[in-house]
């Protein structure tokens, strides 16, 4: 019988120059499945890789001052890139796609062009809103409150010729397929997708772009780079060799069993990946999984919101399995969690130390005390209904564990083995092993048992624990001697699998006890040296000798303004123009030379300071009513303005004093 294949994907990432343990998140638990179904016997094809294209990479790069594709190398090949986290994490992927992989590149361009010669693909021209962080198409009433639905960041408008892909043709079929089948999962997504975006009527899809250049190009027709959402769902296809001669094992491993993806992109995933397999004839993936974040005070992890936890910290100070073990743990998968550090410690210490770590240890002590690391023979039998509770719990977690397993619910299946985990420990409160030792020649045969049980309900619970821990599980096989065929799936619904003359050994602690208080002030101090590294170096301008007397001063008028609008000014590299509330209840215009420094719809919104009794004057032949107040200071050799921003929370018109 020929060995079921099996094929699974996380998106592959954006190579963001400051990577936090939310992005481990995704592909962790990728790995746990991975694992899991090759400990099924399966033959697991694992894709993972990087989303390298697009203009928010274009603008970076040319920020840094360097190529894009030197940029994206940088993040992804690079001291602590991508590849660098994927091993630090233990991450078992068997094969890691780039966008910008020369094969990838030329299949993007055939498989573009097979949609337009089937119609497909048309030329038009692309008027409405864009998020450049997201790289994501709006229409105006898909906007909240003005802003990005997906990030809450402010959109731009765009406008150019742009091909599209019919979209909307396939809206009833994909309506069907995800309220008709289990595609898509949790089942909260499904009404999400179709409620938001296919019922309010679902629009044809900008696929091209002619204002930035860092993309595929379209082949027949220069100056369009292909939409990098087209560009990144193809890889699931092309990294197995569909539309090129990399590799050959599209037609064994396609279509995917599934796809593991966060909620922020199962909109691309549900709707859009779906319609190009349609358009292209190709089989739908049998799953698409879209998992909740890790929030961080409430908020989604974000480098510009200044939440990043860093996984190299945390694994230094943890170990990489217990970090991997706490994040599929504590999280229902389908849902949001909030990390904390707390939390981390506080798992680590209940279920790894107190738990796991506690029963390996304290079992394997006694079986070297009590009988040299190695149980004799003629032990006796099961016969008392304690074993019985134990036995019976821990013949039948392999089933159960299986179940949540495939439902996608790694938490549960863990739920599942830390109450056999429990229930070993309470097993030893209430046979007594160091009882029974007092009296070695009558009470021998049954200590022996005692203690193989608990060797044996440690055994199957850690060939479960395998595809979430996987080198500490090598670790605890060592010390309680189980050999090759002890750690397998099938050993592990079979009780009495563990020889009765296995060597045991004490060994290494395997999850230590965490000094919570003493970690936390560590990964602060960890945190703040991060923080301080990160700053750049600063010129700051010399302090003026010249002193103005307090009366002058008090007659500037410093107010809290809101900005309701700002523009670019016509034919300045320097100005915007801002409309903003000063609380009077009329408009003010201020102009400020700051376009360098800030895209204008970033500051809408905003909370500033302005001098507001300043003579009016003329700018660009606009009148400039005011002046609004910025730091400046000096960064790598060339000055910088950063306006000073007060809190929301502080009305339009308030006076600074």
């Amino acid at each position: 019988m020929e060995q079921q294949k099996y094929y699974i994907t996380t998106p592959i990432y954006y190579p963001s120059d400051k990577l936090h343990i939310g992005h481990t998140y995704c592909t962790v638990a990728t790995d746990a499945f991975a694992r899991y179904q090759r400990l099924r016997g399966r033959e697991v094809l694992f894709l993972t890789g990087t989303d390298e294209h697009g203009q928010k990479i274009e603008d970076k790069a040319h920020e840094a001052g360097v190529t894009p594709q030197a940029f994206v190398d940088n993040i992804v090949t690079g001291e602590r890139g991508v590849m660098d986290l994927w091993k630090l994490m233990n991450i078992s992927n068997d094969r890691f796609i780039r966008t910008t992989d020369d094969y990838h590149v030329s299949a993007i361009q055939k498989i573009f062009r097979k949609m337009y010669d089937n119609g497909d693909i048309y030329k038009g021209a692309y008027k409405g809103k864009y998020c450049k962080p997201c790289e994501s198409f709006w229409t105006e009433s898909q906007l909240v409150e003005g802003k990005c639905p997906d990030c809450g960041r402010p959109v731009e408008d765009a406008e150019e010729e742009a091909y599209f892909f019919r979209l909307s043709k396939y809206a009833k079929p994909i309506q069907d397929l995800l309220e008709n089948t289990d595609f898509l999962e949790p089942r909260s997504r499904v009404n999400e997708m179709v409620n938001n975006f296919i019922k309010p009527g679902l629009e044809d899809l900008c696929v091209s772009r002619t204002s930035f250049t860092w993309g595929v190009p379209v082949d027949f027709d220069p100056g369009h780079v292909v939409y990098v959402w087209i560009d990144a769902l193809s890889n699931y296809i092309t990294a197995l060799g569909y539309d090129n001669d990399k590799y050959q094992d599209f037609e064994q491993f396609w279509p995917a069993d599934v796809h593991i993806v966060g909620k922020e992109i199962v909109r691309f995933h549900a709707i859009i990946w779906p319609a190009m397999l349609m358009s292209l004839g190709l089989p739908l993936p049998k799953k698409v999984y879209g998992h909740g974040w890790l929030l961080f005070d409430g908020g989604k992890m974000s480098k510009s919101k200044g939440n990043v936890v860093d996984p190299y910290i945390l694994a230094e100070q943890f170990g990489v399995d217990a970090l991997r073990f706490f994040l599929l743990r504590t999280f229902p998968f389908g849902s949001d969690g909030n990390f904390s550090n707390e939390l981390l410690i506080q798992t680590i210490n209940t279920d790894l130390a107190n738990d796991l770590g506690n029963l390996v240890s304290r079992t394997t002590a006694m079986v070297g005390k009590y009988f040299g690391g190695t149980l004799p023979g003629g032990m006796e039998e099961n016969t008392q209904e304690v074993d019985a509770d134990l036995t019976a719990k821990a013949a039948a977690l392999q089933g159960i564990y299986a179940q949540q397993m495939d439902q996608y619910a790694p938490h549960k299946a863990l739920d599942e083995v830390f109450k056999v985990i429990q229930r070993a420990n309470k097993y030893i409160d209430e046979t007594a092993p160091w009882a029974l030792a007092k009296d070695l020649q009558a009470n021998g045969p049954r200590l022996a048992r005692v203690l193989y049980n608990l060797l044996e309900t440690t055994r199957i619970c850690g060939v479960l624990l395998t595809p979430f821990m996987p080198e500490s599980m090598e670790k605890l096989f060592v010390q309680i001697g189980a050999c090759a065929h002890c750690r397998t799936w099938e050993s592990a619904g079979v009780w009495g699998s563990l020889s009765t003359a296995a060597a045991v050994t004490k060994g290494e602690n395997l999850f230590p006890r965490v000094d919570a208080q003493q970690a936390l002030e560590t990964l602060e101090q960890a945190a703040e040296a991060q923080r301080k590294a990160a700053l750049p170096a600063l010129e700051i301008a010399p302090y003026t000798q010249e002193q103005v007397d307090f009366d002058t001063f008090c007659r500037s008028d410093l107010r809290a303004v809101k900005v309701k609008d700002c523009q670019p000014v016509k034919k300045s590299a320097k100005l915007l123009k801002f409309t903003l509330d000063d609380g009077t209840g009329t408009d003010r215009q201020i102009l400020s030379g700051i376009a360098m420094y800030y895209q204008p719809e970033e500051l809408v919104g905003k909370t500033l300071v302005a001098i507001v009794n300043l003579p009016p004057r003329k700018m660009m032949g606009q009148e400039s009513c005011g002046m609004l107040l910025s730091a400046v200071h000096t960064e790598q050799g060339e000055e910088r303005l950063n306006l000073i921003v007060l809190p929301d929370a502080i009305p339009a018109g308030a006076k600074l004093c």
